[in-house]
């Protein structure tokens, strides 16, 4: 059944604004987080060959939620038929859109404010609490490139040898990434998070670093996911298409969800030529309950049906715009850079 966040018949080149809801939640940790505020703007313009093709695009749709608000939302085009859809599995909302067959040039412009503060979770609790497997099965389970066990569980059993706790073993396998995983910059994009060849070759991007650490968690028992989305540039303006980024999150029980980013500890380590985590301390210590307010949060969960759902196979993860022609993917990977747009992003 299609779940309709709020959905928009609108004819050529009619805008439309959607209001979103914001909550202002604050929590204790909270009151000295840094904030950014900015403007991205999504244009495509979908280099279809040939006529009389249906051609279907979907978007990932960040929210508001406790750590960001999304605002100021117009979306304009030329396209026959859109709206705001969320997914059944994960709960993950994107932007459709639909060309007929007659229409030539394909165009649609998707811009958003944001404010963003940086997500603090480091006031622990001294005793952990029980919690229901069941309740987090979602989180618990493997994916098609995260199994759980074989060389997965061994791996992480070993590196959580003696540890009882969510807390306990989740920083052993953090600390476990950080001194033995790296970053490859030769790999496109994001990476592809698969678990199994990365245990290997030991090296990947951001979606990388953090699939492993989601399977590894998982693996002893400890729920945990990824985090997909977006940074804003350091720059106050200038073209983030290739700014995507993912972090993960585990489960603390009678605590909450707590993020870390061991790829942005690889990443700088990379970029300052640091040789050993221990000339990193403060970095390391920083990104275990700690992510920066640069970055926006789209969606979670991996082997995506989108909805409305495509034709092609499931999705490995939803970070990237997403298209298919008369039925068939257009992307030419995950990353669709192929299909036709930009992303721009303005500091406020």
């Amino acid at each position: 059944m299609r779940e309709e966040v709020k959905m928009y018949n609108v004819k050529k080149q009619v805008s439309f604004m959607i209001p979103i809801i914001t909550l202002f939640l604050f929590f204790v940790g909270f009151a000295f987080a840094k904030e950014r505020e900015g403007k991205v703007t999504f244009q495509f313009d979908l280099e279809v060959p040939g006529e009389g093709k249906i051609v279907r695009l979907w978007v990932p749709y960040p929210v508001s939620d406790t750590n960001q608000d999304i605002k100021d939302i117009v979306i304009t085009g030329n396209f026959s038929n859109s709206g705001i859809y969320r997914e059944g599995v994960n709960g993950n909302i994107a932007l459709y859109a639909e060309w007929s067959a007659s229409t030539k040039k394909r165009v649609l412009t998707y811009e958003f404010g944001v404010k963003r503060k940086e997500v603090i979770r480091k006031d622990f609790p001294k005793r952990e609490l029980s919690f229901s497997k069941e309740e987090f099965q979602d989180y618990l389970k493997a994916t098609n490139n995260g199994p759980i066990t074989g060389k997965v569980k061994e791996i992480g059993e070993k590196i959580t040898k003696g540890k009882e706790t969510n807390l306990g073993k989740a920083k052993a396998i953090y600390d476990w990434i950080v001194n033995n995983m790296y970053r490859d910059p030769n790999i496109k994009g994001c990476g592809l998070g698969d678990v199994e060849r990365l245990l290997v070759s030991l090296g990947g991007k951001c979606a990388d670093i953090s699939s492993v650490f989601v399977a590894l968690s998982k693996s002893v028992g400890v729920p945990a996911r990824e985090i997909f989305g977006i940074r804003m540039l350091k720059e106050e303006k200038g073209d983030m298409t290739k700014s995507q980024h993912c972090w993960a999150e585990f489960y603390l029980p009678g605590y909450g969800w707590v993020p870390v980013d061991p790829s942005d500890v690889r990443k700088f380590m990379l970029e300052k030529k640091v040789k050993y985590p221990m000339d990193a301390k403060n970095v390391v210590e920083y990104y275990f309950g700690v992510v920066d307010e640069s970055r926006i949060a789209y969606q979670t969960g991996r082997d995506i049906v989108l909805n409305p759902p495509q034709r092609g196979n499931k999705l490995n993860y939803f970070m990237y715009p997403y298209a298919e022609v008369n039925g068939k993917p257009f992307n030419e990977d995950i990353y669709g850079f192929n299909i036709g747009y930009k992303i721009n992003f303005v500091e406020q």
